[in-house]
């Protein structure tokens, strides 16, 4: 499967492509070839563009439970796994299998990084987390790709989470400095040209003065994702705490993978404008209906990824966002001003630090 960027009908051709792969009985996966006989329809036969992925079950949740075996396609067999897990933030982890694919994606991701203002090379420090999250295998890989050293502060969100949960706040305030404990030594000792790191994180970080000049004096870009940023936070981290540094969203998750930042264009109404990989991703944003909204209004994000590895077609994320018009020559639309539900499926969601 080629990695040049696809128009929407070579889009739909790519899925007409995946479906014979995915549902071959030599090269689908157990999984997939399992739910052919149940979908009420012919993948291979009926479904012959990106509207069609509509009529998917939403089977995320399945990814909770069923055995990460039954994910590897039968044409890909040969080739070694990973296994990474979603940051539970609705239940227990969903988990996906990559053998190639985030490597190739990572590689795009980084190009728009370094378009929106990130120093092609440099020392990396991601403050969040590793594994089984696939954002320390992410920016790991930002950091190799650039010749960068890459330090890590590990990051435990669901012990954050269980702990907002139970209301003790106090305790996660003392997590939370006990990570920034450990940032402060890192940075106050090596060079350190890219941070990495969540919006809370990087609010706490500024409440410190001792590690908030560390960050301001040295690193020259600021990478945040994980949780979601109000607009006007945004720009204070922007235009007030970090001026000097290219401060860029990345959004995502294990089961998407990375939608970063574009450059800002003139006609832009948001601070922020994520578009997703086009080679296999597409993110609509929809009503309580399914429908897609106008650009400019606000829906529910629905995910369809076609890869050779996964593919995961009509699945409704935790999250909403303002629908932003294809650019000129871009065959995906773009997400502005990313929240995250409070209750999904009667599961109260808690973002904590990621």
């Amino acid at each position: 499967m080629t990695t040049a960027t696809r128009t929407d009908s070579a889009f739909d051709q790519h899925i007409r492509t995946a479906m014979a792969w995915h549902f071959g009985a030599d090269t689908g996966s157990a999984f997939w070839l399992a739910k052919r006989p149940t979908l009420g329809f012919d993948p291979v036969t009926d479904v012959r563009g990106l509207a069609d992925l509509a009529h998917f079950p939403d089977v995320s949740a399945e990814l909770r439970t069923v055995p990460a075996e039954d994910l590897i396609p039968r044409g890909l067999s040969g080739h070694a796994f990973r296994v990474y897990d979603s940051g539970g933030t609705t239940g227990s982890p969903k988990r996906i299998v990559d053998s190639g694919y985030r490597s190739v994606m990572l590689e795009w991701a980084r190009q728009r990084l370094i378009d929106a203002g990130v120093p092609e090379r440099g020392n990396w420090l991601h403050l969040g987390p590793s594994g089984p999250h696939v954002i320390g295998f992410d920016v790991a890989g930002y950091a190799a790709l650039g010749r960068g050293l890459f330090y890590t502060v590990d990051l435990d969100p669901r012990w954050v989470k269980r702990l907002l949960g139970q209301g003790r706040q106090a305790d996660t305030d003392e997590y939370v400095q006990h990570v920034l404990d450990q940032a402060e030594t890192v940075l106050s000792s090596q060079p350190v040209t890219v941070l990495s790191t969540t919006p809370p994180l990087l609010e706490a970080i500024c409440a410190r003065p001792k590690l908030y000049e560390a960050v301001r004096r040295g690193v020259r870009a600021i990478i945040w994702a994980g949780t979601s940023i109000s607009a006007e936070n945004l720009r204070q981290l922007d235009e007030v705490f970090f001026p000097e540094a290219a401060v860029v969203g990345i959004y995502g998750n294990s089961l998407m993978g990375v939608a970063p930042q574009r450059p800002p264009r003139p006609d832009d109404t948001h601070r922020c404008v994520f578009e997703p990989y086009p080679d296999t991703t597409r993110l609509q944003l929809v009503d309580d209906d399914g429908a897609l909204v106008a650009p400019g209004e606000r829906g529910r994000v629905r995910l369809h990824l076609v890869s050779e590895e996964m593919f995961l077609p009509n699945v409704l994320e935790r999250d909403s966002a303002i629908r932003v018009a294809a650019a000129d020559g871009s065959p995906v639309d773009g997400l502005a001003d990313v929240q995250t539900y409070r209750s999904v499926d009667d599961v109260r969601v808690i973002e904590g630090v990621y």
